[in-house]
């Protein structure tokens, strides 16, 4: 029986409670409540457009009536592939309020994760951009979608840049044709203009019905959905909101330039501002340029992102020209926060930059460092309130203070499970506690730290990778006799994908040519960077590869590299 002694409540701030009160709503009741409040507020401003929370429920209401007249139901799914923009926020919303669960669809996907995705999750309805449609349609008719509602960038843009942005989208996608619509292909701004402003009444149950089914990289190749209800969602940004007290309702400005469509852009950057009025500056994608020149002109105080998009600003020859004062806090994720950026990011901002430890299966925040308080140089922080982190031993038994073992969360923001996989679910859960795969340790005074992540998994600018999926794609090269792929360190992006690979007799692939291969299957942040040729792998007696020893002939590599330069200096 695990316990947990909670030890880290005696660092929590006196603004922190040690336990919160959470209402039985709705996740997209937070937008209505926040219409009611703060009507007249800015919800979104999208590159000169704006939309005020009055406005943002409205038409959030008109998509929900417009999907129920396309039959969508309780429970049905409705995936959005969309980029960070009005319609994102519109269409999430909706598709909540209609009692619908949202599949939030990565817009990089190419035919072979869509399709997956899709039929998984027996997917009813699409919203997706105009970019990504021409994927869509090629793996649609092996889908369960009967409806495609599309829009693009220019739908939203304030005049004159809705006229002349269709020109420059021809310009960077000369292959791009126009779509043809009809009624199961729907175009979205006279869909919605069409919509009902009246309140839709779904009766759903907080803590059983999902809001999201999320998908998450999968160690077999294939990506599990991850269900997360009502409830996990609505928590896990309320508890989000009791960790940055030091802000004012209806007055602050978040950057959302981490995607929607990651579960951490989802609850700390769109959740969070929807359910405190903070208005959300949208950027379709990163910029370090665009980034920049946003803090700077609207006056940002809210940054949540990753390693890689402050480590892109501080390398950045011209941040000296922009000022960058107005940010108060950021809250980094999706990979390890290196010291020497958070230092000179605060340096450089006058703001807080703080790491915070989570997985999709946790909605997704477990632990963070606190922002105005004590913080630990390499520890991912305390468990938020209500949620409490164990250690466990190779044994099942409770590891002592800075031992080492498997980290084990348990608390209302954890997941109800994977997606048609019960089998999958019951191996990550002792009981109530969910297994993260990640080893740690607490120390004495409850502060926690990851000494190695989850086995095998990369992290490349923020994004979850798996070996084995792109190990999968390019053994149907008919040139790969075996693969093996790694995570190696970059200074950019954190890690970059590495492809070891043994070529069948007779045959000589050159790297461009699997370059091209893995780039007509896989999504771009997960093609390999690096390949190297040999003539064999590393491998245990019973022939499974042993990706550690590359691992560490890698680190080896890097080490002997550093010395030399050292020598050289």
């Amino acid at each position: 029986m695990l316990t947990t002694d909670k030890r880290w409540l005696a660092q929590y701030p006196e603004e922190v409670p040690k336990t919160l009160e959470y209402e039985n709503i709705s996740l997209h009741e937070c937008l209505e409540r926040t219409a009611t409040k703060f009507p007249n507020t800015e919800a979104i401003h999208f590159l000169g457009k704006k939309l005020t929370f009055e406005e943002l429920h409205v038409q959030a209401k008109k998509c929900a009536n417009q999907l129920i007249s396309l039959g969508v139901k309780k429970g049905d799914r409705v995936a959005i592939m969309l980029a960070n923009c009005p319609q994102s926020m519109i269409s999430y919303y909706g598709a909540l309020m209609a009692g619908a669960i949202v599949v939030q669809t990565n817009p990089l996907y190419v035919e072979r994760e869509l399709e997956h995705q899709m039929t998984d999750s027996g997917a009813k309805v699409m919203i997706c951009l105009d970019l990504v449609f021409p994927r869509v349609q090629k793996v649609r008719s092996r889908t369960s979608l009967e409806h495609v509602i599309v829009t693009g960038i220019k739908d939203y843009l304030p005049f004159p840049k809705n006229l002349l942005y269709p020109f420059v989208q021809k310009k960077q996608n000369p292959t791009l044709t126009s779509i043809e619509y009809d009624e199961q292909t729907l175009e979205f701004l006279p869909w919605l203009k069409a919509g009902s402003e009246n309140k839709v009444d779904v009766t759903l149950n907080p803590a059983e019905d999902l809001a999201l089914i999320q998908y998450t990289g999968g160690t077999t190749g294939l990506a599990k959905g991850v269900m997360l209800t009502h409830r996990n969602l609505y928590v896990n940004t309320f508890q989000c909101k009791s960790w940055i007290y030091n802000v004012e309702e209806g007055k602050e400005k978040m950057l959302a330039a981490l995607p929607f469509f990651h579960v951490y852009g989802m609850t700390v950057v769109m959740n969070l501002a929807v359910m405190n009025g903070f208005t959300s500056v949208l950027l379709p994608r990163f910029n370090v340029k665009d980034v920049l020149k946003t803090i700077d002109k609207q006056k940002v105080t809210l940054f949540p992102g990753a390693p890689t998009m402050y480590r892109a600003i501080l390398l950045d020859p011209t941040k000296d020209n922009y000022d960058l004062s107005s940010i108060k806090a950021c809250i980094s994720g999706a990979a390890a926060l290196p010291l020497d950026t958070q230092e000179k990011f605060e340096k450089v901002t006058g703001g807080k930059l703080v790491e915070g430890y989570g997985l999709t299966e946790t909605a997704p925040v477990a632990l963070a460092n606190l922002i105005w308080g004590k913080r630990k140089s390499g520890s991912i922080g305390v468990p938020w309130p209500d949620t409490e982190v164990a250690i466990i031993k190779p044994d099942g038994e409770q590891a002592d203070v800075k031992e080492v073992g498997e980290v084990a969360v348990r608390g209302p923001q954890v997941m109800k499970g994977y997606w048609n996989h019960p089998v999958e679910t019951e191996k990550t859960f002792l009981g109530d506690w969910l297994l993260t795969g990640d080893m740690g340790y607490m120390d004495e005074e409850g502060f926690f730290y990851i000494v190695d992540r989850k086995k095998d998994m990369i992290i490349a600018g923020g994004f979850n990778i798996y070996p084995r999926e792109i190990e999968e794609v390019l053994f149907e090269h008919e040139a790969v006799g075996d693969v093996a792929i790694i995570g190696v360190a970059d200074e950019y992006r954190g890690e970059t994908v590495k492809a070891f690979v043994v070529k069948k007799d007779g045959y000589n692939p050159t790297e461009k040519e699997l370059d091209e291969h893995c780039r007509k299957h896989l999504a771009a942040y997960k093609v390999p960077r690096i390949y190297e040729f040999r003539d064999e792998l590393p491998k245990t007696l019973i022939g499974k590869v042993l990706r550690r020893v590359l691992i560490e002939e890698e680190q080896n590599k890097m080490e002997k590299e550093k010395v030399e330069a050292n020598r050289e200096a």
